[in-house]
């Protein structure tokens, strides 16, 4: 009897939402419980929901749109005095400044994206140019990828200067250099640029294997941020730019074999790609709506097949609904079975990480999901 009642209100939650969308309730939950604009936090998981916010305004029409430009102009504000660029997860939320100046044509908004961009600049590097993820030593890791690009990205949409576009296909190369595990094709989480082990309080200490100083496992995540910043590459830039075909090739590389990851009975990935079979391991939904989203764009784009991708995409978008949604307060949806924060480790590491509801990257990829499978299945 409990669990058909609650199984009844659950469905007439969903009934109440016929003059929206579940993303536009994830929205919602977004900007009025996860970050609240006026305390915006300048970081990476804040980054990724602004972006998502972006994404909504370019779809919006009317007084719509000025929710979201009221939110990212308040969140850009309140942290204008902060704003910089000087590692790749406070590079992150530079975009929203970008798309500021872009929009509103307030010059105090490109100063600061130049700032931001400057300060990019001074980053330590590799030996291959590849930003790295910390200040204090240098790695590579797949995060890095997606924070830069939604900033450089933004800054060639502002500018139409083609060096952002360069910026972007350096890191790509650079990164895909060290992190590609040539016989999956996915990406490792992270590269040790010399043979000292630094710690940094998140990581485990050693994670880098001693000859190659790479990390021994492939996250969903990490795997996720790659795919939706290539994604979100090609759709910006031109098709005649040189840096299109490379781009295309390590797309269609990295989505080779993830539909064989996926659960085909609940449309999720898992926290450690390769070992669905692990007790431990278990169905991660932000790796899963990153997925989603790469590959509806990859359809979008005419660079994937729809006869393939479809039906993954299909199941994945379903799966999130049903199984990866929690409602808080009675009148909101948020993401569920999100990882929280992640650093780098061993198998059991990944396995042991917080399951969480919300954050950043959750809502955020969620809602960039939402809006790009509604458009395709009209």
């Amino acid at each position: 009897m409990k669990n058909s009642l609650l199984t009844n209100l659950f469905l007439l939650f969903f009934s109440s939402l016929s003059a929206q969308t579940w993303i536009d309730s994830i929205d919602r939950y977004g900007r009025e419980v996860y970050m609240p604009a006026e305390k915006y936090k300048w970081d990476w998981g804040q980054g990724t929901f602004l972006n998502a916010l972006v994404h909504l305004y370019n779809e919006k029409t009317g007084a719509e749109k000025g929710i979201y430009l009221n939110y990212i102009k308040t969140a850009m504000n309140a942290t204008y005095a902060v704003a910089n660029g000087k590692h790749p997860n406070a590079v992150a939320s530079g975009h929203g400044m970008a798309f500021l100046a872009r929009v509103t044509k307030d010059e105090k908004y490109l100063k600061k994206a130049i700032e931001i961009y400057e300060d990019y600049l001074k980053t330590p590097r590799a030996a291959n140019g590849g930003v790295s993820h910390r200040t204090e030593t240098v790695e590579f890791w797949d995060d890095t990828v997606y924070m830069l690009s939604m900033f450089l990205l933004e800054m060639y949409r502002l500018t139409g200067d083609e060096k952002y576009i360069a910026d972007f296909a350096a890191q790509t190369k650079a990164h895909s250099e060290k992190l590609v595990d040539t016989k999956t094709k996915l990406w490792v989480h992270g590269w040790d640029a010399d043979n000292e082990d630094y710690d940094d309080k998140c990581s485990v200490v050693g994670w880098a294997d001693k000859t190659t100083r790479k990390s021994s496992e492939i996250w969903g995540r990490a795997n996720g941020w790659i795919t939706m910043a290539l994604a979100d590459a090609l759709y910006t830039i031109p098709k005649s730019s040189k840096y299109w075909n490379p781009l295309e090739k390590e797309f269609k590389n990295i989505l080779t074999n993830l539909p064989s990851l996926q659960n085909k009975e609940t449309g999720h990935w898992y926290q450690l790609l390769i070992y669905p079979n692990d007790k431990e391991n278990f169905q991660e939904s932000s790796c899963t709506a990153m997925f989603a989203y790469a590959m509806t764009m990859g359809m979008k784009m005419k660079i994937l097949s729809k006869k393939k991708y479809q039906p993954i995409v299909d199941l994945a978008y379903k799966g999130l609904k049903k199984y990866s949604t929690t409602t808080v307060d009675g009148k909101y949806l948020t993401p569920s079975q999100v990882c929280g924060g992640t650093c780098i480790g061993g198998k059991e590491y990944y396995y042991k990480r917080k399951i969480m509801t919300g954050t950043g990257f959750g809502i955020g990829s969620f809602i960039m999901l939402g809006i790009e499978y509604d458009k395709m299945t009209k």
